[in-house]
């Protein structure tokens, strides 16, 4: 199948493309200072998150700082700034080079940095400081995280037939809710299906069996996802004065009672309904309670909070490269089903362009965009063209479109490029940043890395291959949401293959 139609020279890699391994960067590079300032106290952060937020919006906040300094490693000040954060001040990396300092736990610890330079207060999570707050360091992380990649491993059989399972939910409904208006929200049914998903693999039964949340799970888990990100949203209400906004949203933490019993519902739904996932935790000596916290984090924030931002995005970026696109999909999709019988793990792994579809919309648009590490020890971070001091104790931060759309590292990196990653371009994998990792790194106990990363990477082109089994083609209506991108589907055209 020709590849040349969508991009012709999307496989070959640029001609300044590094030689050099990441991790022993030239020697020759001049060691700078680093640029930027902090600015005034309470002035200079309180001036960077109204940029962030109102002026520039994060993009253009990066991007006009690189212009500035003339350098993708650069101080300034994080949101949310003043009161909430006790320290906004972090060092910003932004280019391939330089990012991958926030994966390495030998120098950065990643205690409480999850969100930022605030965290959240405990009392969204029962009162416990959940694994994804945890430094490989601490005793607990390497517990956790151990059960969570058994969970995942005594399920992996499940994950394909329970996610079409969902799937095919979630395309009687688009296909009801187009019919008479002529768009459906793909957002929000998406929401639902990974919701449903979720509950059926580690409750091993459905959404709608589960009477003490029945049909509101999503809406409960967003609302107190909403209390624990809040501080790096704008909700951009028209009739609200930014200043309000951002006093109610950035300075103080919103209440966490005001989603306790929300909170309690879906704490209680999972105490009495994963009962065989609890008792996998016990039996490794974490305490039954815990556990369920850690379950219900590790389920609402890092699976379907994932999900809320990763499946609108994968849409978006292949509804809007268009008919051409959509040909060669459905085409190597249906031939591979064909041939193998099914959709099985064989058969998606005999699909290139379908995978570098999906890796090419984690490097365009990754599902988590900020990562926050505390440097451990003095150290020297370089970027392409220059090496900088860091010393113990500053905060590092990291903008992952930046980085994962490094020109020096990919051709046209604003373009996406559908089979950017088939044949030779499987190289330029280990600067696919989206997971806490590279996409060539394995989550281990040791790092900090996702460890459902190979579940996603499955998932969507689990999706990819139910949407072009089912549709020739369909187009999309796009948009911002408070976090990631909205979508809209318009039309849907029916498969004309047997």
């Amino acid at each position: 199948m020709s590849s040349s139609s969508i991009s012709p020279s999307s496989s070959s890699s640029p001609p300044h493309h590094h030689s050099h391994s990441d991790e022993s960067p030239p020697s020759n590079l001049p060691l700078k200072q680093i640029p930027g300032s902090y600015g005034l106290p309470f002035l200079g952060p309180l001036k960077d998150r109204l940029d962030y937020f109102y002026h520039q919006g994060a993009d253009e906040f990066f991007r006009s700082r690189v212009q500035k300094y003339t350098s993708t490693v650069f101080r300034t000040n994080m949101p949310p700034g003043p009161f909430m954060a006790s320290n906004p001040k972090v060092i910003t990396v932004l280019d391939a080079i330089s990012f991958p300092i926030l994966f390495d736990t030998t120098k950065v610890e990643k205690k409480n940095v999850l969100d930022g330079t605030f965290m959240p207060s405990t009392a969204l999570t029962g009162g416990y400081r959940v694994c994804a707050y945890l430094d490989p360091s601490e005793p607990k992380h390497s517990l956790l995280k151990k059960w969570f990649m058994s969970l995942l491993a005594n399920r992996h059989d499940s994950f394909i037939p329970t996610f079409r399972s969902s799937m095919s939910d979630f395309f009687v409904k688009l296909e009801d809710a187009i019919s008479p208006s002529g768009s459906a929200d793909f957002n929000e049914l998406s929401d639902d299906m990974g919701f449903d998903f979720v509950i059926k693999l580690l409750f091993d039964q459905n959404v709608s069996e589960n009477t003490s949340f029945g049909s509101d799970g999503p809406k409960l888990f967003t609302k107190w996802l909403f209390f624990q990100l809040a501080p790096l949203m704008t909700l951009g209400l028209k009739f609200l004065p930014n200043f309000v906004e951002d006093l109610v949203l950035h300075t103080f933490p919103l209440p966490p009672f005001l989603v306790k019993s929300d909170y309690k519902k879906i704490y209680n739904a999972f105490y009495e309904s994963a009962k065989k996932a609890l008792d996998e935790a016990e039996s490794l000596g974490i305490q039954r309670d815990e556990a369920c916290h850690n379950l219900v984090f590790l389920a609402g924030f890092n699976a379907y909070g994932g999900m809320k931002t990763l499946f609108p995005a994968l849409i978006k970026w292949v509804g809007t490269a268009g008919e051409s696109l959509h040909r060669q999909l459905a085409d190597e999709i249906r031939t591979v089903v064909k041939s193998e019988g099914g959709v099985t793990l064989s058969a998606l792994n005999k699909m290139t362009l379908t995978r570098s579809t999906v890796y090419e919309a984690l490097r365009i648009e990754p599902p988590v965009p900020f990562q926050y590490g505390k440097a451990k020890v003095d150290m020297v971070v370089h970027s392409h063209d220059a090496a900088f001091e860091i010393k113990k104790g500053e905060m590092i931060f990291g903008y992952q479109p930046f980085a994962t759309k490094d020109s020096k590292i990919f051709h046209n990196p604003e373009e996406f490029v559908a089979d950017r990653f088939v044949g030779d371009g499987e190289k330029l994998l280990k600067y696919v940043y989206w997971s806490n990792g590279r996409q060539i790194d394995d989550p281990t106990v040791n790092n900090k890395q996702c460890p459902a990363k190979d579940l996603v990477v499955l998932l969507s082109r689990v999706m990819l291959v139910e949407f072009f089994l089912r549709y020739d083609t369909f187009t999309v209506e796009v948009g911002k949401l408070l976090l990631g991108s909205s979508v809209k589907i318009k039309s849907l055209t029916k498969a004309t293959w047997t």
